[in-house]
């Protein structure tokens, strides 16, 4: 088959849109690690829907703008980022969740996960692993994250 030779140029601005579109929310207390979570998000191509600094105006936004997913932090003052989890696994089944944290326990990842998290990223991280959670989050549930 002959393709135009602009045909792989406009499947790659096709798959850019598609990353746009997939909106992001950022709970975390600690003000520089939102700023620099929705650096990121921007970068790797995703929409920033929103961010919250703890647990329950996390839950608020996750009401009011309906997030594709939402990057959360374990560790928060008031509700605690798995109860938080819990929480939104119950009212918004739909959603997303990749825990942010520096908890590296087993204990907590094994947690995190039984409540609902599709995924971990363990503090420092870099962009592209960011980036990669998310994507590989947001496959639909046939597709595998192994393709």
């Amino acid at each position: 088959m002959n393709m135009p030779a602009d045909a792989g140029m406009f499947f790659l601005v096709e798959e850019m849109d598609e990353k746009k579109s997939q909106r992001v929310l950022v709970v975390d207390d600690d003000t520089l690690m939102r700023e620099v979570l929705k650096a990121i998000l921007r970068d790797e191509g995703f929409t920033v829907a929103g961010e919250a600094k703890d647990g329950q105006a996390g839950l608020a936004q996750a009401e009011r703008l309906r997030p594709d997913a939402i990057c959360l932090d374990v560790n928060m003052p008031g509700i605690s980022g798995l109860d938080t989890l819990k929480i939104l696994r119950e009212k918004f089944p739909e959603v997303r969740v990749v825990m942010i944290t520096g908890d590296a326990s087993m204990a907590t990842v094994r947690e995190a996960v039984s409540f609902g998290a599709v995924g971990y990223i363990i503090k420092p991280f870099n962009a592209g692993r960011v980036g990669d959670a998310l994507r590989a989050a947001l496959k639909p549930a046939g597709d595998s994250i192994f393709s």
